[in-house]
Protein backbone atom coordinates (compact mmCIF):
# COMPACT_ATOMS: atom_id res chain seq x y z
CA UNK A 1 0.00 0.00 0.00
CA UNK A 2 1.29 3.20 -0.57
CA UNK A 3 2.24 6.75 1.64
CA UNK A 4 -0.73 8.29 0.26
CA UNK A 5 -3.05 5.24 0.53
CA UNK A 6 -2.13 4.89 4.24
CA UNK A 7 -2.51 8.24 5.31
CA UNK A 8 -5.62 8.40 3.67
CA UNK A 9 -6.99 5.45 5.39
CA UNK A 10 -5.63 6.29 8.84
CA UNK A 11 -7.42 9.95 8.57
CA UNK A 12 -10.34 8.29 7.52
CA UNK A 13 -9.99 5.63 10.90
CA UNK A 14 -9.19 8.49 13.06
CA UNK A 15 -12.81 10.68 11.71
CA UNK A 16 -14.39 7.57 12.19
CA UNK A 17 -13.01 6.84 15.97
CA UNK A 18 -13.34 10.93 16.77
CA UNK A 19 -17.13 10.08 15.60
CA UNK A 20 -17.85 7.09 17.73
CA UNK A 21 -16.53 8.75 20.50
CA UNK A 22 -18.92 11.62 20.41
CA UNK A 23 -21.91 9.29 19.69
CA UNK A 24 -20.64 7.45 22.37
CA UNK A 25 -20.71 10.78 24.65
CA UNK A 26 -24.04 11.41 23.41
CA UNK A 27 -25.29 8.02 25.15
CA UNK A 28 -24.20 9.56 28.69
CA UNK A 29 -26.94 12.55 28.32
CA UNK A 30 -30.18 13.37 29.70
CA UNK A 31 -33.14 13.70 28.00
CA UNK A 32 -36.52 14.98 28.23
CA UNK A 33 -37.26 18.26 28.08
CA UNK A 34 -37.33 22.00 29.94
CA UNK A 35 -41.11 23.30 29.36
CA UNK A 36 -41.11 26.88 28.61
CA UNK A 37 -42.13 29.59 31.62
CA UNK A 38 -45.75 30.04 32.30
CA UNK A 39 -47.12 32.35 30.81
CA UNK A 40 -48.49 35.44 33.39
CA UNK A 41 -51.59 37.06 32.15
CA UNK A 42 -52.09 40.62 32.51
CA UNK A 43 -54.06 41.71 35.16
CA UNK A 44 -56.18 44.13 34.02
CA UNK A 45 -59.39 44.20 34.71
CA UNK A 46 -62.32 46.26 33.11
CA UNK A 47 -64.15 48.67 34.91
CA UNK A 48 -67.51 47.54 36.31
CA UNK A 49 -70.16 48.99 34.33
CA UNK A 50 -72.18 51.28 36.38
CA UNK A 51 -76.17 50.52 36.79
CA UNK A 52 -78.10 53.03 34.52
CA UNK A 53 -80.91 54.72 36.87
CA UNK A 54 -84.04 56.35 35.87
CA UNK A 55 -86.62 58.52 37.64
CA UNK A 56 -89.21 56.67 39.20
CA UNK A 57 -87.83 53.40 37.57
CA UNK A 58 -85.76 50.71 39.37
CA UNK A 59 -82.62 50.60 38.37
CA UNK A 60 -81.81 48.63 34.96
CA UNK A 61 -79.36 45.88 34.78
CA UNK A 62 -75.66 46.83 33.24
CA UNK A 63 -75.30 46.37 29.80
CA UNK A 64 -72.24 43.69 29.32
CA UNK A 65 -68.85 45.46 28.11
CA UNK A 66 -67.40 43.10 25.54
CA UNK A 67 -63.85 43.12 24.79
CA UNK A 68 -62.38 41.76 21.64
CA UNK A 69 -58.29 42.23 22.23
CA UNK A 70 -56.30 43.35 19.15
CA UNK A 71 -54.66 41.66 16.14
CA UNK A 72 -52.48 44.38 14.87
CA UNK A 73 -49.39 44.61 12.16
CA UNK A 74 -46.80 46.77 12.20
CA UNK A 75 -43.68 46.93 9.52
CA UNK A 76 -40.62 45.97 11.34
CA UNK A 77 -37.54 46.98 9.03
CA UNK A 78 -37.31 50.45 7.78
CA UNK A 79 -34.52 49.87 5.23
CA UNK A 80 -36.16 50.87 1.38
CA UNK A 81 -35.23 49.16 -1.82
CA UNK A 82 -33.61 46.47 -0.90
CA UNK A 83 -34.56 43.08 -0.12
CA UNK A 84 -35.60 41.56 3.02
CA UNK A 85 -36.08 37.85 4.24
CA UNK A 86 -36.06 35.66 6.82
CA UNK A 87 -37.09 37.12 10.36
CA UNK A 88 -36.57 35.67 13.88
CA UNK A 89 -37.90 37.23 17.49
CA UNK A 90 -36.40 36.47 20.51
CA UNK A 91 -38.22 38.84 24.00
CA UNK A 92 -36.01 41.14 26.17
CA UNK A 93 -35.63 40.98 29.81
CA UNK A 94 -37.92 43.94 30.31
CA UNK A 95 -40.77 42.75 27.89
CA UNK A 96 -39.27 44.36 24.35
CA UNK A 97 -38.75 42.23 21.34
CA UNK A 98 -35.83 42.40 19.56
CA UNK A 99 -35.91 41.12 15.86
CA UNK A 100 -33.30 39.56 13.57
CA UNK A 101 -33.32 39.15 9.77
CA UNK A 102 -31.10 39.66 7.07
CA UNK A 103 -30.99 42.32 3.69
CA UNK A 104 -29.15 43.33 1.11
CA UNK A 105 -29.38 44.05 -2.72
CA UNK A 106 -30.65 40.36 -2.87
CA UNK A 107 -30.54 37.04 -1.11
CA UNK A 108 -26.90 35.65 -1.25
CA UNK A 109 -25.22 38.64 -1.88
CA UNK A 110 -22.38 40.08 -0.78
CA UNK A 111 -23.76 43.24 0.83
CA UNK A 112 -26.09 41.00 2.76
CA UNK A 113 -25.79 42.00 6.28
CA UNK A 114 -27.76 40.69 9.90
CA UNK A 115 -29.81 43.21 11.40
CA UNK A 116 -32.07 44.40 14.27
CA UNK A 117 -34.29 46.18 15.15
CA UNK A 118 -36.27 46.92 18.99
CA UNK A 119 -40.05 47.05 19.51
CA UNK A 120 -41.56 48.82 22.52
CA UNK A 121 -44.82 47.54 23.35
CA UNK A 122 -45.69 50.55 25.85
CA UNK A 123 -45.00 52.59 22.58
CA UNK A 124 -46.39 49.94 20.34
CA UNK A 125 -44.01 50.99 17.91
CA UNK A 126 -40.67 49.67 16.33
CA UNK A 127 -37.20 51.29 16.87
CA UNK A 128 -34.83 51.86 13.64
CA UNK A 129 -32.93 48.87 12.55
CA UNK A 130 -29.22 48.35 12.39
CA UNK A 131 -26.84 46.16 11.29
CA UNK A 132 -25.46 43.09 13.60
CA UNK A 133 -23.07 41.71 11.68
CA UNK A 134 -22.14 40.86 7.87
CA UNK A 135 -19.95 39.20 5.20
CA UNK A 136 -16.53 41.26 6.81
CA UNK A 137 -17.22 41.04 10.33
CA UNK A 138 -18.16 37.51 10.27
CA UNK A 139 -14.88 36.92 7.96
CA UNK A 140 -12.89 38.72 10.16
CA UNK A 141 -13.92 37.17 13.56
CA UNK A 142 -13.93 33.58 11.93
CA UNK A 143 -10.44 33.85 10.27
CA UNK A 144 -11.81 32.09 6.89
CA UNK A 145 -13.48 34.10 3.73
CA UNK A 146 -17.01 34.25 3.45
CA UNK A 147 -19.20 34.57 0.23
CA UNK A 148 -22.78 35.48 2.40
CA UNK A 149 -24.42 35.39 5.38
CA UNK A 150 -28.34 34.48 6.29
CA UNK A 151 -30.77 33.25 8.54
CA UNK A 152 -30.43 34.56 11.61
CA UNK A 153 -31.84 32.73 14.66
CA UNK A 154 -31.98 34.42 18.49
CA UNK A 155 -32.79 32.54 21.73
CA UNK A 156 -32.28 33.29 25.37
CA UNK A 157 -29.83 30.25 26.69
CA UNK A 158 -30.10 29.24 29.71
CA UNK A 159 -27.22 31.81 31.85
CA UNK A 160 -29.28 34.49 30.01
CA UNK A 161 -27.17 35.75 27.42
CA UNK A 162 -28.42 35.73 24.27
CA UNK A 163 -27.41 33.92 21.33
CA UNK A 164 -27.75 34.63 17.54
CA UNK A 165 -27.35 31.95 15.27
CA UNK A 166 -26.93 32.77 11.27
CA UNK A 167 -25.80 31.02 8.48
CA UNK A 168 -22.67 31.39 6.70
CA UNK A 169 -21.21 30.28 3.26
CA UNK A 170 -17.27 30.01 2.15
CA UNK A 171 -18.16 28.81 -1.31
CA UNK A 172 -21.06 27.80 -3.38
CA UNK A 173 -24.79 28.02 -2.35
CA UNK A 174 -26.93 27.11 0.41
CA UNK A 175 -25.93 23.71 0.51
CA UNK A 176 -21.92 24.90 1.34
CA UNK A 177 -23.05 26.69 4.83
CA UNK A 178 -22.30 26.51 8.09
CA UNK A 179 -23.63 28.03 11.17
CA UNK A 180 -22.05 30.98 12.92
CA UNK A 181 -22.99 31.74 16.99
CA UNK A 182 -22.47 35.22 18.15
CA UNK A 183 -23.56 36.23 22.64
CA UNK A 184 -24.27 39.20 24.46
CA UNK A 185 -24.46 39.56 27.72
CA UNK A 186 -26.33 43.34 27.15
CA UNK A 187 -29.15 42.54 25.52
CA UNK A 188 -27.71 42.70 21.88
CA UNK A 189 -25.86 46.06 22.34
CA UNK A 190 -23.12 44.44 21.92
CA UNK A 191 -21.78 40.66 20.36
CA UNK A 192 -19.18 38.81 21.11
CA UNK A 193 -16.73 37.84 18.21
CA UNK A 194 -18.22 35.05 15.96
CA UNK A 195 -17.49 31.61 16.26
CA UNK A 196 -18.48 28.50 13.93
CA UNK A 197 -20.15 25.38 14.97
CA UNK A 198 -18.66 22.03 14.66
CA UNK A 199 -21.44 20.05 13.51
CA UNK A 200 -19.73 17.64 11.10
CA UNK A 201 -15.95 16.18 11.87
CA UNK A 202 -15.69 16.15 8.02
CA UNK A 203 -15.29 19.44 6.14
CA UNK A 204 -18.22 20.86 8.47
CA UNK A 205 -20.76 22.21 5.70
CA UNK A 206 -24.16 21.66 5.03
CA UNK A 207 -25.84 22.96 7.89
CA UNK A 208 -28.18 25.34 8.04
CA UNK A 209 -30.67 26.97 10.72
CA UNK A 210 -34.36 28.22 10.64
CA UNK A 211 -36.14 27.18 13.47
CA UNK A 212 -36.35 28.27 17.06
CA UNK A 213 -34.53 25.92 19.67
CA UNK A 214 -35.77 24.77 22.65
CA UNK A 215 -34.16 23.10 25.77
CA UNK A 216 -33.59 19.54 27.24
CA UNK A 217 -34.32 18.68 31.20
CA UNK A 218 -30.37 19.27 32.03
CA UNK A 219 -30.49 22.78 30.47
CA UNK A 220 -28.85 21.63 27.17
CA UNK A 221 -30.14 23.65 24.21
CA UNK A 222 -31.75 21.78 21.14
CA UNK A 223 -31.01 23.28 18.20
CA UNK A 224 -33.24 22.61 15.10
CA UNK A 225 -31.14 22.61 11.93
CA UNK A 226 -31.17 20.54 8.04
CA UNK A 227 -28.98 19.42 5.47
CA UNK A 228 -28.88 20.30 2.32
CA UNK A 229 -25.69 18.94 0.52
CA UNK A 230 -26.47 15.87 -2.35
CA UNK A 231 -29.74 15.27 0.07
CA UNK A 232 -32.13 16.67 2.21
CA UNK A 233 -32.96 15.84 6.06
CA UNK A 234 -34.00 17.57 9.25
CA UNK A 235 -31.53 17.22 12.38
CA UNK A 236 -31.48 18.64 15.95
CA UNK A 237 -27.82 19.51 17.02
CA UNK A 238 -27.36 19.19 20.87
CA UNK A 239 -25.41 22.19 22.34
CA UNK A 240 -23.87 22.54 25.76
CA UNK A 241 -24.12 25.96 28.15
CA UNK A 242 -21.02 27.67 26.25
CA UNK A 243 -22.41 26.61 22.99
CA UNK A 244 -20.06 23.90 21.54
CA UNK A 245 -22.13 20.80 19.73
CA UNK A 246 -21.89 18.03 21.98
CA UNK A 247 -24.71 15.28 19.90
CA UNK A 248 -26.58 15.41 16.51
CA UNK A 249 -29.77 13.63 15.74
CA UNK A 250 -31.04 13.00 12.23
CA UNK A 251 -34.82 12.93 12.15
CA UNK A 252 -35.55 11.84 8.91
CA UNK A 253 -33.28 9.62 6.09
CA UNK A 254 -31.92 11.17 3.00
CA UNK A 255 -34.96 11.83 -0.13
CA UNK A 256 -37.63 12.79 2.32
CA UNK A 257 -37.43 16.36 1.43
CA UNK A 258 -37.39 17.46 5.16
CA UNK A 259 -36.07 20.75 5.93
CA UNK A 260 -36.45 23.73 8.65
CA UNK A 261 -37.67 21.52 11.40
CA UNK A 262 -40.17 23.33 14.40
CA UNK A 263 -39.71 21.61 17.38
CA UNK A 264 -43.21 21.90 19.72
CA UNK A 265 -42.78 20.51 23.40
CA UNK A 266 -45.43 19.25 24.83
CA UNK A 267 -44.34 17.74 27.73
CA UNK A 268 -41.68 16.43 29.45
CA UNK A 269 -41.82 13.30 27.11
CA UNK A 270 -43.58 14.20 24.23
CA UNK A 271 -42.47 16.48 21.39
CA UNK A 272 -43.64 17.09 17.59
CA UNK A 273 -41.39 18.15 14.66
CA UNK A 274 -43.34 20.14 11.51
CA UNK A 275 -41.20 20.47 8.69
CA UNK A 276 -40.97 22.22 5.48
CA UNK A 277 -41.53 19.37 2.30
CA UNK A 278 -38.71 19.82 -0.15
CA UNK A 279 -39.85 16.16 -1.84
CA UNK A 280 -40.80 15.19 -5.50
CA UNK A 281 -43.86 14.01 -4.35
CA UNK A 282 -46.95 16.16 -6.21
CA UNK A 283 -48.78 15.50 -2.62
CA UNK A 284 -47.55 18.99 -0.73
CA UNK A 285 -47.98 18.77 3.03
CA UNK A 286 -45.87 19.70 6.14
CA UNK A 287 -44.16 16.37 7.71
CA UNK A 288 -44.35 15.60 10.84
CA UNK A 289 -42.48 13.27 13.47
CA UNK A 290 -43.42 12.39 17.44
CA UNK A 291 -41.42 11.45 20.04
CA UNK A 292 -42.95 9.78 23.50
CA UNK A 293 -39.75 9.00 25.25
CA UNK A 294 -38.59 12.72 25.86
CA UNK A 295 -36.69 12.78 22.73
CA UNK A 296 -34.40 9.90 22.87
CA UNK A 297 -36.06 8.18 19.56
CA UNK A 298 -38.36 9.64 16.88
CA UNK A 299 -40.94 8.06 15.22
CA UNK A 300 -40.97 7.30 11.16
CA UNK A 301 -41.72 10.39 9.56
CA UNK A 302 -45.01 11.11 8.12
CA UNK A 303 -47.18 14.01 6.18
CA UNK A 304 -50.29 15.46 7.74
CA UNK A 305 -53.38 17.55 6.51
CA UNK A 306 -51.69 20.80 6.47
CA UNK A 307 -50.90 22.05 2.87
CA UNK A 308 -46.75 22.89 2.10
CA UNK A 309 -45.50 24.53 -1.01
CA UNK A 310 -41.97 23.57 -0.43
CA UNK A 311 -41.90 26.70 2.11
CA UNK A 312 -40.90 27.36 5.47
CA UNK A 313 -43.65 27.31 8.75
CA UNK A 314 -43.43 28.46 12.21
CA UNK A 315 -45.66 26.81 14.99
CA UNK A 316 -45.78 26.77 19.25
CA UNK A 317 -47.64 25.19 22.51
CA UNK A 318 -49.75 26.47 24.20
CA UNK A 319 -50.30 25.69 27.82
CA UNK A 320 -53.66 24.26 27.86
CA UNK A 321 -51.93 21.35 24.97
CA UNK A 322 -53.34 23.28 21.62
CA UNK A 323 -50.75 23.75 18.83
CA UNK A 324 -50.89 27.37 17.06
CA UNK A 325 -48.89 27.07 13.61
CA UNK A 326 -48.68 29.55 10.49
CA UNK A 327 -47.40 28.41 6.94
CA UNK A 328 -48.45 29.02 3.19
CA UNK A 329 -51.40 26.47 3.43
CA UNK A 330 -51.72 26.04 -0.39
CA UNK A 331 -49.87 23.55 -2.69
CA UNK A 332 -48.23 26.23 -4.96
CA UNK A 333 -47.28 29.87 -4.28
CA UNK A 334 -46.91 32.03 -1.00
CA UNK A 335 -49.65 34.63 -1.77
CA UNK A 336 -51.55 34.07 1.03
CA UNK A 337 -50.53 33.02 5.14
CA UNK A 338 -52.87 31.40 7.46
CA UNK A 339 -53.00 30.91 11.33
CA UNK A 340 -53.90 27.54 12.05
CA UNK A 341 -54.97 25.46 15.30
CA UNK A 342 -54.89 21.93 16.19
CA UNK A 343 -56.81 21.13 19.44
CA UNK A 344 -56.00 17.09 19.46
CA UNK A 345 -52.40 17.60 19.27
CA UNK A 346 -51.18 17.87 15.81
CA UNK A 347 -53.79 15.03 14.57
CA UNK A 348 -56.06 17.50 12.74
CA UNK A 349 -55.96 21.38 11.87
CA UNK A 350 -58.31 24.13 10.98
CA UNK A 351 -57.85 27.96 10.16
CA UNK A 352 -58.00 30.33 12.56
CA UNK A 353 -57.38 33.53 10.95
CA UNK A 354 -56.06 34.51 7.42
CA UNK A 355 -53.16 36.85 7.49
CA UNK A 356 -52.38 37.53 4.47
CA UNK A 357 -54.49 36.49 0.98
CA UNK A 358 -53.70 37.66 -2.75
CA UNK A 359 -54.44 33.71 -4.19
CA UNK A 360 -57.36 35.69 -6.03
CA UNK A 361 -54.39 37.74 -8.95
CA UNK A 362 -52.48 34.61 -9.20
CA UNK A 363 -53.67 34.04 -12.68
CA UNK A 364 -55.44 37.84 -13.59
CA UNK A 365 -54.48 39.72 -15.88
CA UNK A 366 -53.63 43.25 -14.31
CA UNK A 367 -51.37 46.29 -15.24
CA UNK A 368 -48.70 47.62 -13.60
CA UNK A 369 -50.74 51.01 -12.48
CA UNK A 370 -53.11 48.35 -10.64
CA UNK A 371 -50.86 45.75 -9.15
CA UNK A 372 -49.22 48.83 -7.49
CA UNK A 373 -52.57 50.40 -6.42
CA UNK A 374 -53.23 46.62 -4.76
CA UNK A 375 -49.98 47.34 -3.51
CA UNK A 376 -50.35 50.68 -1.69
CA UNK A 377 -53.41 49.44 -0.10
CA UNK A 378 -51.59 46.51 1.22
CA UNK A 379 -48.68 48.90 2.17
CA UNK A 380 -51.70 51.17 4.44
CA UNK A 381 -52.99 48.17 6.17
CA UNK A 382 -49.45 47.04 6.97
CA UNK A 383 -48.85 49.87 9.21
CA UNK A 384 -50.70 52.68 11.17
CA UNK A 385 -47.85 55.27 10.46
CA UNK A 386 -48.75 53.99 7.04
CA UNK A 387 -52.93 54.28 7.15
CA UNK A 388 -53.26 57.74 6.75
CA UNK A 389 -49.73 58.95 5.42
CA UNK A 390 -50.03 61.24 2.14
CA UNK A 391 -48.67 59.84 -1.47
CA UNK A 392 -45.51 61.65 -0.99
CA UNK A 393 -44.65 59.68 2.11
CA UNK A 394 -45.69 56.52 0.49
CA UNK A 395 -44.53 56.25 -2.46
CA UNK A 396 -41.22 55.40 -0.93
CA UNK A 397 -42.46 52.35 0.05
CA UNK A 398 -44.35 51.07 -2.89
CA UNK A 399 -41.09 52.04 -4.73
CA UNK A 400 -39.30 49.79 -2.78
CA UNK A 401 -42.04 46.53 -3.47
CA UNK A 402 -42.31 47.59 -7.20
CA UNK A 403 -39.42 45.33 -8.18
CA UNK A 404 -41.02 42.21 -6.61
CA UNK A 405 -44.42 43.11 -6.98
CA UNK A 406 -44.46 43.63 -10.81
CA UNK A 407 -41.02 42.00 -11.46
CA UNK A 408 -41.32 39.14 -14.84
CA UNK A 409 -44.58 40.91 -16.00
CA UNK A 410 -47.29 39.54 -13.34
CA UNK A 411 -48.83 40.76 -10.35
CA UNK A 412 -46.74 38.40 -7.59
CA UNK A 413 -47.22 38.55 -3.74
CA UNK A 414 -45.08 36.51 -1.42
CA UNK A 415 -45.60 35.97 2.69
CA UNK A 416 -43.29 33.68 3.29
CA UNK A 417 -41.01 32.59 6.25
CA UNK A 418 -43.29 33.01 9.43
CA UNK A 419 -41.31 32.89 13.20
CA UNK A 420 -43.97 32.99 15.92
CA UNK A 421 -43.39 33.45 19.96
CA UNK A 422 -45.19 33.83 22.96
CA UNK A 423 -43.93 36.37 25.31
CA UNK A 424 -44.61 35.95 29.18
CA UNK A 425 -47.64 38.05 29.31
CA UNK A 426 -49.50 35.71 26.79
CA UNK A 427 -49.07 37.63 23.63
CA UNK A 428 -48.68 36.24 20.15
CA UNK A 429 -45.66 37.67 17.99
CA UNK A 430 -45.19 36.78 14.34
CA UNK A 431 -42.75 38.48 12.28
CA UNK A 432 -42.64 37.33 7.89
CA UNK A 433 -41.12 38.62 4.80
CA UNK A 434 -44.01 40.84 3.05
CA UNK A 435 -42.87 40.86 -0.22
CA UNK A 436 -39.26 40.02 -0.13
CA UNK A 437 -39.16 43.84 0.85
CA UNK A 438 -40.00 44.34 4.39
CA UNK A 439 -40.41 42.19 7.51
CA UNK A 440 -43.69 42.56 8.73
CA UNK A 441 -44.52 42.18 12.64
CA UNK A 442 -48.72 40.61 13.96
CA UNK A 443 -48.94 41.44 17.57
CA UNK A 444 -52.00 38.63 18.91
CA UNK A 445 -52.73 39.69 22.53
CA UNK A 446 -54.15 37.54 24.73
CA UNK A 447 -57.69 38.58 24.93
CA UNK A 448 -57.65 38.47 21.26
CA UNK A 449 -56.68 34.55 21.06
CA UNK A 450 -58.58 33.67 24.00
CA UNK A 451 -62.23 35.33 22.85
CA UNK A 452 -61.04 33.82 18.91
CA UNK A 453 -60.33 29.73 20.90
CA UNK A 454 -63.47 30.18 22.09
CA UNK A 455 -65.47 31.10 19.19
CA UNK A 456 -63.98 28.15 17.41
CA UNK A 457 -65.66 26.12 19.88
CA UNK A 458 -62.71 26.13 22.66
CA UNK A 459 -63.23 26.76 26.22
Amino acid sequence: MGKYKRLALLAFVLAAFTLALSKAASWQLGFDFRLPEPVVLDAEPAPAPVAKKRRGRRAEPPEPRVVMGKLEAHLVSSRQLTSTHAASLVELKDGRLRAFWFTGSREGAADVTINSAIYDPTANTWWREHEVAGRKSTQLGLHRYIAKVGNPVAVRAANGELWLFYVTVSLGGWAGSSITLMTSNDEGESWSAPRRLVTSPFINISTLVKGAPFFYADGTMGLPVYHEFISKFSEILRLDHSGKVIDKQRLAAGGQGTLQPVVLVRSEKDALVLNRYSGKDADKRVVVMTTDDGGRHWAAPHKNSMRNPDAALTALALEDGRLLAVLNDQQHGRESLSLQLSEDGGASWHELHRLEEMNVLRDMEMSEGVCLDVTEKLLRSSDPLLLKADAQTLAPYVESARPKVVGGGNCHFEFSYPYMIQTHNGDIHLAYTWNRTFIKHVRIDALWLKNRLAAKGGQ
